[in-house]
């Protein structure tokens, strides 16, 4: 007879596992080609960064991946409505995150690591404009497709101007999920132990 920690084991695990896994496979060309048209709507992004932009999608098997963040901080901030005047880069930048919290969370997508730059590129090898940083973020997204999801409305529009006056240069690099750091294994193996441990614990 199945215990039943075991039953809510599984249970709690398959509700996660269905919420943080992307079922819907990679873009359709028709999801490809509305992307492009709000891609060329934006004045900021170079012919190249469409480009590069393109290819990402056009190679997506659907699966989840971490946004490599490279942040640097705008020390003179421009003046927003929402955040007044005197506002600094941060003030800016949470008003920016109040609206893409919700909306990656809602999509089994989130922050992994933030963290301050503690010196200067020690290894660096051209572009020297990238030898300075403030802040390194990584992101996971459950797939290309929640990513365009989050980005594809008007309050993001509103709300990404306020991350670009936050900012004096950015990078964003996609990278494949490693299987070693994939939460649904981690959580897997998490619940197993707790639930082992349980059963040992009533056999006492």
């Amino acid at each position: 007879m199945i215990r039943s920690n075991w039953i809510v084991a599984l249970l709690s695990y398959s509700i996660f596992f269905f919420w943080y896994t992307n079922f819907s496979g990679p873009l359709s060309q028709e999801e490809i080609n509305l992307a492009i048209q709000r891609i060329e709507e934006d004045d900021l992004a170079s012919k190249e960064d469409k480009e590069n932009i393109l290819k990402f999608m056009q190679e997506d098997d659907g699966g989840d991946f971490y946004m490599v963040n490279y942040l640097d901080f705008n020390e003179n901030p421009p003046t927003l409505k929402h955040t007044g005047k005197g506002a600094s880069a941060e003030d800016l930048i949470n008003y920016y995150m109040e609206y893409m919290y919700p909306e990656m969370f809602s999509r089994a997508s989130h922050p992994v690591f933030f963290g301050a730059i503690s010196a200067n590129a020690l290894d660096h090898i051209g572009a020297e404009e990238t030898k300075k940083w403030d802040q390194v973020g990584i992101v996971r997204y459950r797939s290309i497709r929640d990513m365009l999801e989050i980005s594809g409305n008007e309050v993001f529009n509103e709300r990404h101007e306020y991350k670009v006056g936050a900012l004096t240069k950015t990078i964003a690099v996609p990278v494949p999920s490693p299987l070693f750091f994939d939460l649904r294994i981690i959580i897997l193996m998490l619940i197993l132990i707790l639930t082992l441990s349980l059963d040992l614990y009533r056999k006492k």
